[in-house]
């Protein structure tokens, strides 16, 4: 009988309770890397642990993955021998603060830099 291949995780910041008791390997991805791993999984074998919608406009917009609707599920744990991927925002304060004013006429100050850096994660045991 064929092993069942476990689903690809995509996780966030506030997703990475899943990663609990087990042995893990973490591995840091570039863009591309992190697209091409996504690439090679049916749509069907992809979930999406994660509930802000801005982190899909990230992978999606800034990171070049192309627009899916990747299934949503509340995941509580890795399971052994499987994988994910983790979109990590790193947030910085401001050096300077410029005041913009946006397309209503409305003042803004900038207050944060925010980064993205993906992870890929594997439960071994």
């Amino acid at each position: 009988m064929p092993t069942k291949h476990e689903p690809l995780l995509l996780l966030d910041n506030s997703t990475m309770y899943v990663i609990g008791q087990g042995t893990y390997r973490c591995t840091d991805l570039s863009f591309e890397e992190a697209k091409a791993i996504i690439e090679t999984y049916d749509i069907d074998d992809i979930i999406r642990c994660f509930t802000d919608r801005e982190i899909e406009k990230v992978i999606h917009d800034y990171l070049g993955i192309e627009r899916k609707e990747f299934n949503y599920k509340a995941v509580r744990k890795m399971r052994p021998g499987q994988d994910a991927i983790a979109f990590k925002l790193y947030i910085t304060p401001s050096e300077t603060q410029p005041v913009i004013h946006a397309d209503d006429g409305v003042q803004a100050k900038k207050i944060q830099n925010i980064y993205v850096y993906c992870q890929y994660i594997t439960r071994e045991t």
